[in-house]
């Protein structure tokens, strides 16, 4: 009686293994059409200037395009911006916070633009781009960074360069 309960334990056990890697397959299938999504930096503009304490507040704009045939989310962008190749500083968009629910759906061959604020402060290593910027002068932007990818399955963390 005890050797037929043991049985019965192992064969759950077995299922259970098995079935959790069929879920882990399942969500990998994703993956190769999660990576094929699309970020481009499209704008960059002055919100806000504090002159006492020389600081600005930018609002950074980057389009996702899903180029595939999957429905999925954009959980976060980490980045770095450049102004005519110098670093003025990393930022981040995330709805992390947000139910996935709740977030922007890019379907299938759509594209949404994500807005996110960006802080700037005068320093030494970027006076001149912080004076450009704040005076309204065209300056090259760039951003490289990674952005997180989610369908409800799944997720991909895909690094991105992307110029304006």
């Amino acid at each position: 009686m005890i050797s037929q309960g043991r049985g019965i334990i192992y064969v759950a056990i077995v299922g259970l293994l098995a079935m959790l890697g069929g879920i882990t397959w399942y969500a990998s299938l994703d993956n190769p059409q999660l990576g094929m999504a699309e970020i481009q930096l499209t704008t960059v503009k002055v919100v806000n200037t504090n002159t006492v304490d020389s600081r600005a507040i930018l609002e950074v704009s980057f389009v996702i395009k899903n180029p595939s045939g999957k429905t999925f989310t954009v959980s976060n962008i980490d980045y770095e911006l450049f102004a005519n190749g110098k670093s003025l500083g990393k930022g981040s968009y995330s709805t992390e916070d947000i139910a996935l629910p709740g977030r922007a759906a890019f379907y299938p061959n759509s594209q949404i633009e994500l807005p996110t604020t960006f802080n700037l402060a005068l320093s030494d290593n970027n006076a001149d781009e912080y004076n450009s910027i704040i005076n309204g002068q065209d300056l090259k932007f760039n951003a490289k960074g990674k952005m997180v990818v989610e369908s409800a399955w799944s997720l991909v963390e895909k690094d991105f360069e992307t110029s304006q």
